[in-house]
């Protein structure tokens, strides 16, 4: 059998850092890739870009993730893992999209490849829906597991400000999330630092 859609099926089996929003498991990359697509459909109105092309942003984010097959979910505060996110991740794209016939395999690898670089229009918008989910299903779901340290409040802001390019309305939305979230608890906060802004 041609392995690349018995292969993709693993993507259902890697898990992610936040819980479902009934918090009985962790949430999977398929289910994160399904998510961030069908939000990209619903937000596409508010990029920035008047011109984007929405089915090139759908198809940016069913692919994003689909290296974490063999490179695994790289939590984004984990920084010893995402020092070496990048070779893994880039080798896994050349294993799994090697499986696909030349015609297909360059095609998603230019896909995965404007992804990462953020470049367009589309994968600004892309990366900014990317950035926005974990935030509004961390907030949904609360901490992964309360024992394990967690970040700043700042922490967070600083790594998903790049929202605010591709579209302010989303920046909003990202605000509001991180800021209930650190009411919540779901966030430390440095000492000293101003309390959670509300939107």
């Amino acid at each position: 059998m041609w392995p690349f859609p018995a292969k993709s099926q693993r993507a259902k089996v890697v898990y992610r850092r936040n819980k479902t929003v009934d918090r009985a498991r962790f949430e999977n990359s398929a289910e994160h890739s399904w998510h961030v697509a069908l939000m990209a459909l619903v937000l596409a109105e508010h990029a920035s870009s008047p011109a984007l092309d929405v089915l090139k942003v759908v198809k940016l984010l069913l692919i994003h993730d689909l290296v974490e097959i063999y490179a695994g979910d790289t939590w984004i505060y984990d920084v010893q893992a995402a020092k070496e996110q990048a070779q893994r991740e880039a080798r896994s794209a050349d294993q799994l999209f090697g499986m696909l016939p030349n015609d297909q395999a360059a095609a998603f690898r230019a896909l995965w490849d404007e992804f990462e670089a953020r470049d367009t229009p589309e994968s600004g918008f892309a990366a900014a829906i990317d950035a926005l989910q974990p935030l509004t299903n961390h907030l949904l779901s609360g901490a992964a597991d309360p024992a394990e340290p967690t970040p700043t409040r700042l922490q967070v802001i600083e790594r998903k400000r790049h929202i605010a390019a591709s579209s302010p309305a989303l920046w909003e939305i990202a605000q509001s999330s991180i800021a209930a979230s650190a009411r919540a608890g779901l966030y430390r906060d440095e000492p000293g630092s101003a309390r959670p802004e509300t939107h």
